[in-house]
């Protein structure tokens, strides 16, 4: 299925003319290549979305964005927020996803909710329900710290359980797809590290096989609960919130057998979070994350990591500095190699909605580069 978008459809600048082609995952078919990548933006009070998110999401659609994914949005456990701002996907807010749906498809976008838990980066006590501990494998912190008792299979089930509602509700409510969130040492990357996970049961060990059970059992439940045509997408990576040198993999062999047991269970597509797009993973190639999931799965991947900016993240997020925009070129060709086949772009859609159109007119000399106001309203 394809929806008819309302946007300006003047000539594409040559340029850039590979990011305007239409893709397809199964039976959805994308105008171009452009995901808007998750963005933490906690501007949905008490967890519940309002009419402002919805006309945020709006504006990115209205300006061509072939694929919106939203902010982290936590499912239906206690401990799965750190933020009583961050958005729910469950209970009433699911009313407040549901205009926000209408809205983007309205402006004749297409859009995938990112389904979170944070796992053991919540501290104890954390709002919006101080009184439940934090979770995790073997409740062990991102710093090596043991806070809570490793999580029991009563827990791990729980948690499937809420992943999978989660992905009903959001078929339910219209969503194109889902993704879940297996990155940056939130609780399902928790179970992935191997520093993080020390459990010797069937989910943890030495092996990929066990320290993915767990991510595995989550997309087998989502998939049974979304039937076989309704994109999943997982979001992964080797960098942490927490640790920014950290490898889950370090040779292209150990990749393989930490994605094969997820693309058996039923991934559609690799969201690949790196903190810089042009960097090689391994020695000895220059392909880089999305690049090397894609060679060793068949999957369609996706590519994150400072499109558009000549930086890292971190450092664009200081006070009065500001981000330089960059030509696209090398990521145009790349894509042309068909290293991967989607380009998600964070900072420069949250500080321009119009990104993705200037872009394809080819005003490059009016994107607005990203400072840290862009997250002090939600525009």
């Amino acid at each position: 299925m394809q929806k008819e978008s309302n946007w300006n459809a003047s000539a594409v600048h040559p340029s850039v003319l590979p990011l305007f082609s239409p893709f397809s995952i199964g039976r959805l078919t994308l105008p171009n290549r452009i995901v808007m990548a998750p963005m933490t933006r906690s501007f949905s009070p008490n967890g519940m979305p309002g009419p402002d998110v919805a006309q945020y999401y709006r504006r990115r659609a209205e300006n061509g964005v072939g694929l919106i994914i939203t902010e982290g949005t936590v499912i239906n456990h206690p401990s799965s927020a750190d933020d009583p701002n961050v958005p729910q996907f469950y209970g009433p807010a699911l009313e407040g996803w549901s205009s926000v749906v209408e809205q983007v498809h309205a402006a004749g976008g297409l859009i995938f909710p990112q389904l979170w838990h944070v796992g053991m980066a919540r501290r104890v006590g954390s709002p919006p329900n101080p009184e439940s501990l934090p979770i995790g494998p073997s409740g062990i912190d991102l710093s090596g710290n043991q806070v809570t008792a490793p999580m029991t299979e009563s827990d791990i089930l729980s948690v499937i359980e809420a992943f999978a509602q989660a992905a009903a509700d959001a078929k339910r409510l219209g969503f194109d797809g889902i993704e879940i969130h297996g990155a940056h040492g939130y609780l399902i990357d928790q179970f992935f590290w191997k520093q993080t996970n020390r459990r010797s049961d069937r989910y943890g060990g030495q092996s990929f096989e066990g320290r993915t059970r767990f991510a595995a059992e989550i997309i087998r439940a989502v998939r049974n609960a979304i039937g076989p045509d309704f994109p999943i997408a997982l979001r992964i990576s080797q960098w942490k919130t927490s640790n920014y040198t950290a490898k889950l993999t370090e040779t292209p062999e150990q990749l393989a057998s930490f994605l094969e047991p997820l693309t058996a269970a039923g991934v559609d597509i690799y969201h690949c979070s790196t903190r810089r797009y042009w960097e090689p993973e391994f020695e000895g190639s220059d392909l880089n994350l999305a690049g090397w999931v894609k060679a060793l799965t068949g999957r369609p991947t996706v590519i994150v990591g400072s499109v558009g900016l000549n930086e890292e993240l971190m450092r664009s997020f200081s006070p009065g500095h500001v981000a330089q925009v960059t030509r696209l070129d090398g990521l145009i060709e790349r894509l042309e190699r068909n290293e991967f086949d989607l380009v998600a772009v964070g900072r420069s859609l949250l500080a321009d909605p119009e990104w993705t159109m200037k872009i394809r007119n080819g005003r490059f000399d009016e994107l607005k580069p990203f400072t840290i106001e862009a997250l002090r309203t939600l525009y």
